[in-house]
Order: structure tokens, then C-alpha cells, then sequence
């Protein structure tokens, strides 16, 4: 691959004594839409958590291996502020942050140093409008984002991490708490947004990483188990048990 934009090699991760990644190895290209999918206890959401360094909130979690973004050292980075601004994170329940609709939004990119009211009022209906949630808040933006519903304060958790315009989104399980039809839109914004970020998006709806996914990699007890082109890993799995899981064997 000419151009990765994350390199995994040999990462394991660990909580205590209890192993939750294996010897990871895996080059994600840039631009693309990369799908983690596979059972419960997989390691998915470990996975992700490693790229932005949330794992540095657990305090028995243990790395080892590299990882790199664009080449850096993510785990030996000191600066991991500026590192989250680069990966933005989407968690599969909303964590809104207890200011209005607007200062939700607008919250990293003042603390990034935009003061120029007319400059945040354009990003922050952009963001909203990319998380599909403008046309609802639009006339509310300064009532409290948590007394929005659920599905809505996972959308605006959607824009918030958008906000600062990261190089990387990382999305958990993000339509766990939204409908149908907002996730079907969701996708849309995700396919447009590859054209400007790398997309990380772990799901448990396995169709959905065969719908949007550029490339995609199976989970299954803290290994990688196969990794590759989505349609094919889909329609021609090297491995047994990758073709199990996508076809409903278990879950």
C-alpha cells in the first residue's frame, strides 16, 4: 500500500491479565471507509480505542506493538489532546456535553481558538447539517443538547465530532440508538466524508459494512482473523470462519 493513513503492527492490548487484542497487524488506506465488524468480545471497540487513545482512561490497559498515524508514533505521543483533534470519536451511546445544542458544536473549535461568530455559525450548521440534525435543532440551538432524544444527541454527538475537523472519525456502534432511516442518511454523509477523512466504522449490522465499507476486517477473540476488500471478503472469505460470521452462522 503506497499511501496508509493507519499502521497497526503487532498490537496487542491487554486489561490486567485479561488479553483483549492480539498481535493486530493492518494498514488502513487513506480516504477509505474501513469496517471492523465481528462477534461480541471481539476487540472491535478496542481497536478503535487505540487510535485516539482512550484507552489511556483505563487504567489496568496495557499496549504493546506500534501504531502509527501518518507515520507518527501514536502511543508515544505526548500531545494526545492534539491527537483527538485529529481522530474524532463517536461512541455507540450519546456523551453530550452540558451546554446548548450550539456551544455543543462549537466547544473544540473555540478551544482551538475560532472566535469569529459568523466563522462558527457557518461550521456549526455545517456539522449539524453533515449529522443530519439541523432541520430538527435548527430553531432550538440554544436549549440544552441533553434534553434532545436519544437518537438526537447521538447525532449531535455525530457533529460534534466533526467539529474540528478531524483527519479521522472512529465510529462505535454509532446507530445503536438512531432509526432506520437517519442511519441510511448517516451512511450517505459517511461515503461523502471518506473524500476528506479516513473513516474507522465498527458495527454489529454486518450489512452495513457490506453497504459502505471500502475495506473491511474480521474480529473474533481479540485477533484480526481476515482482512481485505469488503465484497470480497464477503463473497469469497479466505477463512471458514469469516464466511460463518457474515452469513449468520453466530454473532
Amino acid at each position: 500500500m503506497a499511501d496508509p493513513h493507519i499502521v497497526f503492527e503487532n498490537v496487542g492490548v491487554s486489561y490486567g491479565a485479561k488479553p483483549a487484542l492480539r498481535d493486530v497487524s493492518v494498514a488502513i488506506p487513506r480516504h477509505c471507509i474501513f469496517g471492523v465488524i465481528g462477534p461480541a468480545n471481539a476487540g472491535k471497540t478496542t481497536f478503535v480505542k487505540c487510535i485516539n487513545r482512550t484507552l489511556d482512561f483505563v487504567p489496568s490497559a496495557r499496549t504493546t506493538g506500534d501504531l502509527t498515524l501518518d507515520g507518527e508514533d501514536v502511543f508515544g505521543m505526548r500531545n494526545v489532546y492534539a491527537l483527538r483533534r485529529r481522530v474524532g470519536m463517536v461512541f455507540p451511546l450519546p456523551v453530550g456535553l452540558p451546554l446548548s445544542v450550539y456551544d455543543n458544536v462549537a466547544y473544540a473549535p473555540r478551544q482551538a481558538g475560532l472566535r469569529n461568530r459568523a466563522a462558527l455559525d457557518e461550521l456549526v450548521e455545517t456539522c449539524l447539517r453533515q449529522a443530519m440534525l439541523w432541520d430538527e435543532v435548527k430553531d432550538r440551538l440554544n436549549m440544552l443538547g441533553t434534553k434532545l432524544s436519544g437518537g438526537q444527541q447521538q447525532r449531535l454527538t455525530l457533529a460534534r465530532a466533526l467539529s474540528h475537523r478531524p483527519a479521522v472519525l472512529c465510529l462505535d456502534e454509532f446507530s445503536i440508538a438512531i432509526d432506520p432511516v437517519t442511519t441510511m442518511k448517516i451512511e450517505d454523509v459517511l461515503l461523502e466524508l471518506r473524500k476528506t477523512m479516513t473513516v474507522v466504522l465498527v458495527t454489529n449490522l454486518v450489512q452495513q459494512a457490506r453497504r459502505i465499507a471500502d475495506h473491511t476486517g474480521f474480529f473474533n477473540r481479540g485477533r484480526l482473523v481476515e482482512v481485505g476488500e469488503t465484497e470480497t471478503l464477503f463473497t469469497n472469505p479466505a477463512n471458514e470462519t469469516t464466511g460463518a460470521y457474515v452469513n449468520g452462522a453466530f454473532g
